[in-house]
């Protein structure tokens, strides 16, 4: 039986007395007292912190301390579980009621409230504005409304409920209890908007710094995603980690390969039943599973301190949703990792997704996923673009990610940036990154004309780049920070303060050249063209067989649009395809014969028909292992056949269509450590092998350097020992391989 708590005097004082007593620690975090101190004064309060920040103690502390109960409205029923049970723990008095309490336990709870028993009612929107509901807590005291996951409210936002804009009924309907919105993700645009909705009154706003310094952010190639990830787990024995899918189907295969191999794991997606869920959410906090792998569209809620890490099998559909799915990893502030699985294949599934879910957001929808796609494709610091996205400025890099540990050559773009941002003010910052790029370049079109830009100064400044290279640029601007957009507004292009730092030419500004993923490192492309021909004449079964599947491909075009074939691509284009196996956008426009305007008609389905010739599967279905674009070193020698055996030539051949090495060893009933030894000896006589499926670039750097501390010609056995057994001998082999091809050995 509860009993009601004693009052207590609701001042700072008492609130950090409350904090030793039920939460045992000694002093409240940065910014945590002020907000509490906003709280207790009656305000109407908005707090944007990340996960981990400690939002539910600036709500949870204040509710201890006054009189009345505290409303929580919370979207996830795992979520609103996990804090009760916390709170509980705690010594706190606290419940829920949602769709899985049955009616006599809400009953029980609500006569609880009416006693003044609980401190902290947690609550969905759905059964909050429910008529009988609202009528109930107008007989409670209710000292707040504490609407978490705020971001919820907005139809700019990434996680967007109907449900949760009809939470303006709280001001209406109880004018004198203050209202709290948190969240850990929210833009410019969804910060004011959560104002907007709720109807806050001249509420107080803290903005808590996005940084999670912690957080070590990688993005990798999506090959053998699952191979990949059994290799991290195995690596990372006993330590808690995430797995987000894009599909049940991928959840649960995922689930399957990790407990094959002896890893206590489980899915978690919302086929399941809530008593199924909740049994492996359940095993997951208690540590008997070390791993969950649960769909991105379904959120968990899993309020767990010591996750490690986090791995994402997909391409997330916006930044804030990688945020706060990421933001599950080290919660308690030690160490962790956040690993991205990247490739186009994942941009074409997510893009038919959004078209079909919200026609009206369609736009939104699809902005945001260029931007997640330009951070994965990003060439600087992967944290200044994310604390960027938020409105945050890191001064400097951060470290702790992928790319400043491996940084890429950059050139002084001071100039080319001004020139854009000039463009950017002369057009009244209304232009959207398009129109923008057409004012640069001096395009005659009708948006153009139609503004009066044509007549700007900075008209045709840029007529020297192609419409990529602007493209290109203008992302990293908006990744560094200079630029933002401004969704509402048409998604017009906004300079920020740093902007025009660079702009007045008060600071400078190192950007990436831009160029096509596989031309640095490569051969030519007219060597390419050669290449191609040489195939033509001497057909190799893969590359033939894509070829007519590509000729088929056009020929249905074609006749669809009462067209020549040739004017669809020509029959050269379509042997580099099948050569180069393309599957981006800037591949894919390295190819001689393509153009932005061919790209854009028909760039996407032929992309599609050589994933689907290479075997990998649709990114909604199970293992996607898409090839993907990494520098390579310089292409040998085209070597013969008789260089190699039989045995080997096969395995060539179906590494070649896309296989990974697991499935060619089942198909040909081999070991993959036998495989793996075909695919050396292969890479080592010159063969085309895609070693970027077995060695990231980030893996080669840390193995060169080490190759360069122990000096010398090390002994293998003694590189494994100094990388303390991180990779194994096949990687080492491979990097000793890479480093001679670099040398010209």
């Amino acid at each position: 039986m509860l009993f009601a708590p004693e009052p207590l005097a609701p001042t700072l004082d008492s609130a950090r007395r409350v904090l030793k007593q039920y939460y045992g620690y000694d002093s409240f975090r940065p910014m945590q007292a002020d907000i509490i101190e906003s709280i207790l004064g009656g305000r109407d309060t908005v707090v944007l912190m990340p996960t981990g920040g400690g939002k539910s103690v600036c709500f949870q502390v204040p509710a201890i301390v006054q009189e009345g109960v505290c409303v929580v409205v919370s979207p996830l029923i795992a979520l609103m579980k996990d804090q009760v049970e916390a709170l509980k723990a705690n010594g706190v008095s606290a419940e829920y009621i949602n769709s899985s309490v049955s009616q006599g336990e809400q009953n029980s709870i609500a006569s609880d409230c009416l006693n003044g028993y609980l401190k902290l009612l947690y609550v969905s929107p759905e059964k909050l504005l429910s008529e009988g509901f609202l009528q109930f807590l107008r007989r409670l005291r209710i000292s707040m409304f504490a609407i978490d996951e705020a971001h919820c409210i907005s139809s700019w936002g990434h996680d967007f409920r109907p449900e949760y804009t009809q939470l303006k009924l709280l001001r209406e309907q109880f004018p004198q209890v203050p209202i709290i919105a948190l969240t850990a993700t929210a833009d410019r645009l969804t910060q004011r908007d959560i104002q907007q909705q709720l109807r806050l009154n001249e509420p107080r706003v803290f903005l808590s710094s996005f940084d999670r310094p912690n957080l070590n952010l990688i993005v990798r190639p999506g090959q053998d995603r699952v191979g990949s990830i059994v290799e991290f787990v195995e690596r990372h024995p006993n330590e808690a980690g995430i797995v987000y899918c894009l599909s049940r189907k991928q959840c649960e295969t995922m689930a399957e390969k990790l407990k094959a191999k002896g890893i206590r794991a489980g899915h978690y997606h919302a086929g399941m039943t809530p008593n199924q869920r909740g049994s492996v959410q359940e095993a997951f906090l208690k540590d008997d599973l070390q791993v969950i792998v649960a769909t991105i569209a379904f959120g968990m809620g899993i309020d767990k301190s010591n996750v490690r890490w986090v791995i994402h099998y997909n391409l997330p559909k916006n930044i804030e949703g990688y945020y706060q799915e990421i933001g599950r990893a080290g919660r308690d502030g030690a160490p962790a990792t956040a690993l991205l699985f990247y490739s186009f294949a994942d941009v074409m599934s997510l893009r038919d997704m959004l078209t079909k879910d919200n026609p009206s957001l369609t736009q939104l929808n699809l902005t945001k996923l260029e931007r997640m796609q330009q951070f994965a494709e990003a060439a600087s610091c992967r944290r200044k673009i994310l604390l960027n996205y938020f409105g945050e400025t890191l001064p400097q890099d951060c470290g702790n990610c992928d790319i400043c540990r491996n940084p890429p050559t950059t050139f002084d773009g001071t100039l080319l940036a001004q020139k854009a941002l000039s463009a950017v003010v002369r057009t009244r910052e209304r232009a959207s990154i398009g129109l923008l790029i057409d004012v640069l370049r001096g395009m005659r079109n009708q948006a153009v004309l139609t503004a009066g830009y044509d007549q700007i100064k900075t008209y045709g400044a840029g007529a020297d780049l192609p419409y990529l290279d602007w493209y290109s640029y203008i992302h990293q601007m908006l990744n560094d920070g200079l630029l933002y957009i401004a969704y509402e507004e048409g998604y017009a292009l906004k300079i920020t303060d740093l902007g025009r730092e660079v702009l007045q030419g008060q600071r400078t500004l190192a950007m990436k050249k831009f160029q096509p993923a596989e031309k640095a490192e490569k051969p030519t492309r007219a060597s390419k063209k050669a290449a191609a021909a040489a195939q033509a004449a001497k057909p190799v079964d893969a590359t033939a067989a894509l070829f007519e599947k590509l000729r088929q491909l056009r020929k249905r075009i074609a006749d669809e649009q009462n067209v020549p074939p040739y004017v669809i691509f020509t029959d050269t284009t379509l042997q580099e395809m099948a050569a180069e196996r393309p599957v981006s956008r800037v591949a894919m426009l390295a190819i001689s014969g393509v153009g932005m305007k061919k790209f854009e008609n028909y760039g996407d389905v032929f992309i599609k028909e050589i994933l689907a010739y290479g075997g990998a599967p649709n990114p909604a279905d199970t293992e996607a292992d898409e090839p993907e674009d990494i520098e390579e070193a310089p292409a040998p020698k085209a070597p013969r056949k008789k260089d190699v055996g039989d045995t080997h030539e096969t395995t060539l051949q179906l590494h070649r269509v896309g296989l990974s090495v697991e499935a060619i060893a089942e198909r040909r009933n081999l070991s993959p450590g036998t495989i793996r030894a075909h695919i050396e000896t292969l890479y080592a006589k010159g063969f085309p092998i895609r070693l970027e499926e077995f060695l990231t670039m980030d893996e080669f750097a840390e193995i060169q350097t080490a190759i360069g501390q122990l000096g010398g010609s090390p002994l293998l056995r003694d590189l494994f020992d100094h990388l303390r057994e991180k990779y194994d001998y096949f990687k080492l082999r491979l990097a000793l391989h890479y480093q001679k091809k670099l040398r010209g050995e």
